[in-house]
């Protein structure tokens, strides 16, 4: 097997269609993650089939080509614009006898870069080590077994087995840090909800301008720059909103079409910030070509880390490219649905604080509460929540409760079934926990 070069600034890059022709709006964005990554681009192939070969994923010919470039340009290292299974990537190294990296390899690697933060490093660690464990399968002479034989049997295990064991052994410490890390975030979260400071979380594509946009809205210095994957560790900063309540801006990692989803579990505390959030400020780029697809790319994660259901606005962002004025779009109800802005120049950013204010001043239940004596699991969840501001006990022994939460959290608990299955009937519970002002 071939011995893994510690640089791979040489690039070749490959990018197949599937019964389509080429996606040059994907293949744009495949150089621009290469060139995060500091790959130095010689070469672009490109390649249509019908289904992927099960063996070198782009068909035995176009691999001899691949390979056949490979030796003329001096290519150190060939990335696909693909996921490739181990034996793929094993049998393309073999082939090219140069190294091989899929899409999540190269995603893997920027993200390792940009690590800043101590949680961060954390992160992107344990997501490249479960990535790596999958690929120990001979993908290197030194870790293939003992032979077997006279004088060649011992109870020792090999090279492949020792090195499975300590990654196994360094995940589990990342995961007890990590775990750590996100209880403090929780305690951090808990003592917002008690002081009654909503969370608004920035969330988009990657290089939408979420960064730029958290700049304008706070005051804040957190790097921005117009590439892929520029922010990667969660800042939070606090918003004064004029006529509002004051809430905290978190500015997150963006999303990308086939994110790794070792990725999306590693870095699962920092996007607990945006499932938790009262709002999701949705950052779009408004002259991208796929917006929509971008769009539906952030959705789904959204949805796969539990944060579908939290209130959206969506930020139409880099109006200014499109020589476009600032403007609010509202729905039949009178919500506001978009904001169409310009985070670069500021244009329409106090349109977007504005519509901050009204959705957080609209989507909050203030009032009381009448709890009878059983609902007592349903009293310490509003503490915990931070959402009780008063409480005193009523003639009957009732609690009347005076809470402020969002309308989103009241119905989580409405229709919870440890309170409408085990406490009271729904019928009684919708009369007993009622609000009375």
């Amino acid at each position: 097997m071939i011995d893994r070069p510690q640089g791979g600034e040489r690039t070749l890059l490959v990018h197949l269609d599937v019964r389509t022709g080429v996606d040059p709006e994907r293949l744009r964005e495949f150089r621009e993650l290469a060139d995060s990554a500091g790959a130095r681009t010689v070469e672009v192939i490109t390649a249509v089939r019908v289904a992927p070969d099960p063996r070198y994923f782009v068909g035995s010919g176009k691999a001899e080509e691949i390979g056949a470039r490979v030796r003329e340009t001096g290519a150190e290292i060939a990335i696909f614009n693909h996921a490739l299974t181990p034996s793929q990537e094993r049998n393309l190294e073999r082939l090219l006898c140069c190294r091989v990296l899929d899409r999540s390899g190269l995603i893997l690697d920027i993200f390792a870069q940009r690590a800043r933060s101590f949680e961060g490093k954390l992160q992107v660690e344990l997501a490249q080590l479960q990535h790596l464990s999958t690929r120990l399968v001979r993908g290197w002479t030194h870790l293939e077994r003992q032979k077997g034989g006279i004088g060649l049997r011992g109870p020792g295990e090999t090279q492949l087995e020792t090195d499975r064991r300590l990654i196994g052994v360094r995940i589990k410490a990342l995961g007890q840090r990590l775990g750590k890390l996100r209880r403090q975030r929780e305690q951090g979260r808990r003592a917002r909800r008690r002081a009654e400071v909503p969370t608004v979380s920035l969330v988009g594509y990657t290089n939408a301008g979420k960064s730029t946009l958290f700049n304008r809205l706070t005051g804040a210095h957190v790097y921005a720059a117009d590439q892929l994957f520029a922010t990667l560790d969660s800042t939070i900063r606090r918003l004064e909103l004029d006529g509002g309540p004051p809430a905290v801006v978190a500015d997150t990692v963006g999303f990308i079409r086939h994110l790794p989803h070792d990725l999306v579990a590693a870095f699962r505390s920092t996007l607990e910030e945006t499932r938790d959030a009262a709002l999701l400020v949705h950052v779009i780029d408004a002259g991208h070509e796929e917006r929509e697809s971008c769009i539906e790319q952030v959705n789904q994660v959204l949805e796969e880390i539990g944060a579908g259901v939290v209130p959206q606005i969506e930020v139409y962002n880099k109006i200014d490219r499109l020589g476009m004025a600032p403007r609010i779009d509202r729905d039949a109800t009178g919500r506001v649905r978009r904001v169409w802005l310009s985070a670069a120049t500021g244009a329409g950013v106090e349109l977007l604080a504005e519509a901050i204010s009204e959705h957080l001043r609209r989507d909050t239940f203030e009032g009381r509460l009448r709890l009878p004596p059983a609902a007592g699991r349903l009293r310490a969840r509003l503490y915990a929540l931070g959402a009780v501001r008063s409480e005193r006990i009523g003639t009957d022994g009732a609690w009347l409760v005076e809470v402020s939460l969002p309308l989103r959290e009241l119905a989580v608990l409405r229709a919870a079934d440890e309170i409408a299955g085990r406490l009271l009937p729904e019928p009684e519970f919708l009369a007993d926990v009622a609000c009375v002002s």
